[in-house]
């Protein structure tokens, strides 16, 4: 099993900055894709970024230039830094750790939220 924590979350103005951290523990497997997704009251979970194991990314297009994902291999953290945040940046954001092609090895975090106030 692996476990998923995130941290940073809270109350931010709209312009403002945040970085979110998840640290994954248990038994987890180095070739990983580890990433971000989010959801916003009464909206479906959406992908915020992944990063793979080698340092490869993917956003959404909505969000590039404005969220940045990385992630620290030594210490099993993968991070979000968000600036410019808008009021629709608000929601619950959850981290996510998975087997690039295995089904079932799929791990989530219970989320962080983020609250941007305009």
């Amino acid at each position: 099993q692996v476990q998923l924590v995130e941290s940073g979350g809270g109350l931010v103005q709209a312009g403002g900055s945040l970085r979110l951290s998840c640290s994954a523990s248990g038994s987890i497997f180095s070739n990983n894709v580890m990433g971000w997704y989010r959801q916003a009251p009464g909206k479906q979970r959406e992908l915020v970024a992944v990063i793979l194991s080698g340092g490869s990314t993917y956003y959404a297009d909505s969000l590039k230039g404005r969220f940045t994902i990385s992630r620290d291999n030594a210490k099993n953290t993968v991070y979000l830094q968000m600036v410019s945040l808008k009021s629709e940046d608000t929601a619950v954001y959850f981290c996510n750790l998975r087997h690039p092609t295995v089904v079932g090895m799929d791990y989530w975090g219970k989320g962080t939220l983020v609250t941007v106030s305009s």
